[in-house]
């Protein structure tokens, strides 16, 4: 279904949300955005990192056949990978999605699979910027498993907010390291393999290290580098956004 309002009332539909439901806990955020007020018009964008079986865990309860979009950069752990599987495995997820870059901008840009040496903005938006894009572009609203409390650049982050045309979610805004600990064991959830040798937020092989004690979370993301997101929660996503059909569902 088309969406056909501008991105104004796009932004004040978020910002109605927020205020009426943004205190709700993550659990009611996720069974509300599914069953009321996106329906089959949502998807969860999920790295299958360091904590992301807290939130795919609560979509399962709600909906297992909810879209699970995962950006397949060609650059991930090992182990990542074997951790996708295994929660897929795990919580019956039925709908995962591996978003992978352009072949031909890869084959333009990246022929040795270096360029996160020389340029990591660029790199970072042939395989997750672009194909981030692609992959929301069907839909009306996507979830997060961002947090308040992983770095001090995502400090205000609301639950709900929105991206051009579309509503970004973030259930677990509020939730502290402490909640999801507490969430993962009464739960029994495996954690990310990489969590025990002192890795709190995984990303791309090349450009993720452990951290250290008292650092952000995100302190070992480009470590060494002035860079702190890839850019699919900044605004070169919602350029790349503006000029993608809301109907267009080529993955």
């Amino acid at each position: 279904m088309l969406l056909e309002v501008n991105d104004i009332t796009v932004a004040d539909e978020a910002r109605a949300l927020q205020a009426r439901y943004g205190n709700l806990e993550p659990m009611d955020v996720i069974e509300l955005s599914v069953d009321h007020l996106f329906n089959e018009e949502i998807a969860v964008v999920s790295s299958f990192g360091a904590d992301s079986a807290v939130m795919l865990h609560m979509i399962a309860q709600v909906d297992r056949a909810t879209p699970v979009l995962f950006l397949e950069t060609g650059k991930h752990f090992p182990a990542t990978l074997r951790y996708r599987d295994q929660l897929i495995a795990e919580l019956g997820m039925t709908d995962v999605h591996d978003i992978h870059p352009l072949k031909q901008s890869l084959k333009d840009e990246d022929p040795f699979g270096a360029l996160s040496m020389t340029n990591k903005d660029r790199c970072c938006y042939i395989r997750k910027v672009e194909p981030m894009a692609r992959a929301v572009a069907p839909y009306r609203a996507w979830m997060t498993g961002r947090k308040q409390f992983q770095a001090s650049t995502r400090t205000a982050l609301p639950v709900f907010e929105s991206v051009g045309a579309r509503i970004r979610i973030n259930p677990l805004a509020h939730w502290t390291s402490a909640d999801l600990k507490a969430y993962m064991a009464e739960h029994d959830l495996p954690p990310h393999p990489l969590v025990a040798e002192g890795y709190r937020s995984i990303g791309c092989m090349p450009c993720t290290l452990p951290v250290k004690d008292g650092e952000d979370d995100r302190a070992g993301r480009w470590a060494g580098s002035d860079k702190t997101e890839c850019g699919i929660h900044l605004t070169g996503l919602t350029d790349e956004l503006s000029n993608i059909s809301l109907t267009d569902s080529s993955l």
